[in-house]
């Protein structure tokens, strides 16, 4: 109650809902909604430039729209085509147009590659995790989450090279490696002989960086990303990538720096390949294997950064780099390798198109002996900074080369081989064939000759007086002694005495197949030969006297085949001259390291033979000798033709041929030598009892043959005569 005594009425809820069967009231009106309305500038001009405005922007948007979808569409209909004409993976990972040729030494070991090897195919899954995690790391760290392209990647990159002051596509490309994939195909333009010059201006153009080029490539890598899965696109770049020293793909790398497969390789080793990627060549560890390590350091950081190796796994990596397999370190043999592949059929050898396995006749022990006693030699013996060369060749005396140094210092593949390719004036080292033409002609090693001036004539041409080299001559001496002292006149004689041309047939027969020097000079070595040939030629006389051919291949058969498909080409031939003939023409060639200028070459252990030879003005300087077990050939000269300098065959030549042969004989037994010197020499009465007289006019002439002395009793009966006619005077 309040105050006035009036009663309030209640309090009543407002009724949310009508009574049923009441009629719903009304809704409240809406409050009217104020228009908006963007109102335009009052003034007519501002809004016809207005309307302009937004009409170019409508058309430009509308013509933007559908060109970019007009381009998408185009570079997806491109991809589309790359990746139609796409092969399966199988076609593509051995992308080689020539085959490989891999030599083996005469025990099967592998000393010498040449051509582009591949190793077999790998996959992301049978290659050792390292390898895959290293090469993803240098190369594409985001390879599993691109679609072939990474603008992040070209941009970065373009942003280098132009702050590096190059082109924006000159030095870092930015590629991904399914871009590098793209060049590795050459966008899938094959080689073809009859379009390219070569191979090398085929690859030339495949690697050019244009911007049509770099917008192709681009094209073909999204059509990879539609053909193939990432690995599979892996799979190509990890067997098609050149890493160096002739090898295409990383099992063929792992195989030959490493000796081993791919599959097992450590981080370390992992990350040396891995940094080929960059500069194969300028990083190849036989190259430069600190430079390599170096490289792999770099990439096992990258490798740690990225997560794939741990920081223990990294440092251990780096306190253990990666180190070469023995036969990679050895790098012998590129002479004798370079050889074969010239005297082999083009067709299995340079130009190859299958994978070539040779056996050889090289020995590593008797090519490393050889190294190492001339690199002896000229660090002791020669003075410091001289470019003086020399060659070495080494073979059984069945003509199987054993060794060969084409060259002072590493010889690179290709480089000029001494050994084969240089053909010089032989010098003294002819004279023996003169003397094997005298002792097929029944002449003895005793016999003499009349060692005075003597002057050849003939038409057309000036007289020829033939000096020896120390301007002295020694009266009578007996063949033996002019071989031994290397006595020019001696020669001369003996050479007109027994006929040029029966000279010239005796050293062809050996194997000499250059041309020989015209007139009576032929006898002074003026002719050309080289060392191999020459070597070739003394192992004849050791040999009987039979000619013997050079050879280094024992077999050669394609790759996973059994049955050869060349043998030996070459071995011991056909009668040169008799072998009664050769034995004493070897015991006149061991009494010139015994008594005469090869002293120098003399072996403590066991009998040798040999000659010493050195050409006008000392520009060649040789001595080719054997034992019972080995034939041994030194050259030594300029390859300028420049004279050398207190240097003659007698000399560093003898020298160098010693050691060699002390380090080839090394735990073999000493055998003698089939030397034979004939008949114990008779004292002759008259002086026509020789091969010339004292006028000095030869006897057989130019071109015939002089006496023969067919056996000990003809020349009794021609001695006893003689005294017959003294007696009757």
């Amino acid at each position: 109650m309040n105050g006035n005594g009036r009663r309030r009425p209640p309090l009543v809820a407002d009724r949310r809902y009508p009574p049923r069967g009441a009629a719903k009231p009304a809704p409240p009106p809406k409050p009217a909604r104020r228009r908006r309305q963007r109102q335009g500038p009052r003034n007519p001009l501002l809004r016809l430039v207005a309307g302009l405005v937004g009409f170019v922007t409508r058309l430009i948007w509308g013509v933007t729209w559908r060109l970019a979808l007009f381009g998408g569409l185009a570079v997806l209909g491109a991809a589309a085509y790359f990746a139609a004409q796409l092969p399966p993976v199988e076609q593509l990972v051995d992308g080689r147009a020539r085959g490989s040729v891999t030599m083996l030494d005469r025990d099967g070991n592998v000393f010498a590659w040449r051509g582009e090897q591949f190793g077999g195919t790998i996959t992301p899954d049978t290659a050792s995790p390292h390898l895959v995690h290293a090469v993803i790391a240098t190369e594409d760290r985001r390879f599993y989450r691109h679609f072939g392209v990474s603008p992040r990647g070209i941009a970065s990159a373009v942003r280098i090279n132009l702050r590096e002051g190059r082109g924006p596509f000159q030095g870092n490309g930015g590629s991904t490696i399914t871009q590098q994939t793209a060049k590795l195909l050459c966008l899938g333009v094959e080689y073809d002989p009859a379009q390219w010059k070569s191979e090398a201006e085929y690859e030339a153009d495949c690697r050019q960086t244009t911007l049509w080029r770099k917008a192709k490539e681009a094209l073909f890598a999204i059509g990879m990303e539609m053909r193939y899965t990432k690995d599979e696109i892996l799979t190509i770049y990890l067997n098609r990538a050149y890493l160096g020293a002739g090898t295409r793909g990383f099992e063929a790398a792992s195989q030959r720096y490493f000796g081993k497969s791919a599959a097992e390789i450590t981080p370390a080793e992992g990350a040396m390949l891995a940094g080929l990627l960059v500069a194969p060549s300028y990083y190849s560890p036989t190259r430069d294997l600190q430079r390599a390590r170096d490289r792999a350091s770099v990439v096992i950081g990258l490798m740690e950064e990225q997560g794939y190796l741990t920081a223990e796994q990294a440092a251990r990596a780096r306190a253990n780099p990666a180190s070469l397999s023995r036969t990679a370190r050895a790098e012998t043999g590129s002479s004798f390798a370079d050889w074969l592949m010239d005297a082999g059929p083009d067709f299995l050898t340079r130009d190859t198109t299958e994978d070539v396995v040779i056996r050889t006749t090289l020995d590593q022990r008797i090519q490393r002996a050889a190294e190492s006693a001339l690199a002896d030699i000229f660090a002791t013996r020669v003075r410091e900074g001289s470019k003086a060369q020399a060659a070495i060749v080494v073979m059984s005396p069945d003509g199987a080369v054993r060794a060969m140094v084409g060259g002072r210092g590493p010889q690179a593949a290709g480089s000029f081989n001494r050994a084969t390719q240089a053909v010089r004036q032989t010098g003294s080292t002819f004279k023996p064939f003169i003397y094997a033409a005298a002792m097929d002609q029944g002449y003895g090693p005793f016999d003499t000759i009349l060692d005075e001036q003597i002057t050849i004539r003939e038409p057309g041409a000036p007289p020829w007086t033939p000096r020896n080299y120390d301007n002295r001559y020694r009266g009578r001496v007996t063949l033996t002694e002019a071989l031994a002292n290397s006595l020019n006149v001696s020669a001369v004689r003996v050479a007109e005495s027994v006929g040029r041309d029966r000279v010239k047939q005796v050293a062809e027969g050996f194997g000499l197949t250059g041309e020989l020097a015209p007139g009576a000079a032929v006898a002074l070595g003026a002719s050309e030969a080289s060392l191999l040939e020459m070597t070739g030629a003394y192992a004849g006389f050791l040999a009987g006297g039979r000619r013997v051919t050079p050879y280094g291949v024992l077999e050669l058969r394609l790759q996973g085949e059994s049955e050869p498909l060349m043998g030996p080409g070459g071995g011991v031939g056909q009668q040169v001259i008799s072998p009664e003939a050769a034995a004493k023409l070897v015991y006149m060639l061991n009494k010139v390291i015994t008594e005469g200028t090869g002293a120098r070459a003399r072996l403590p252990d066991r009998e040798a033979a040999g000659k010493t030879g050195t050409t006008q003005s000392a520009r060649d300087a040789w001595f080719i000798g054997f034992t019972a077990d080995y034939v041994a050939g030194v050259w030594m000269g300029y390859d300028d033709n420049t004279p050398l300098a207190g240097v003659n065959g007698g000399g560093l030549p003898a020298e160098i041929w010693r050691e060699v042969m002390l380090r080839v004989h090394e735990g073999l037994p000493p055998r003698p030598l089939p030397m034979d010197p004939g008949p114990e020499p008779v004292p002759l009465a008259r002086e026509d009892q020789v091969l010339y007289g004292d006028g000095g006019v030869p006897q057989g002439g130019g071109g015939g043959g002089g006496p023969r002395r067919d056996d000990a009793g003809e020349v009794a009966e021609r001695i006893l005569i003689d005294v017959l006619n003294e007696l009757l005077r």
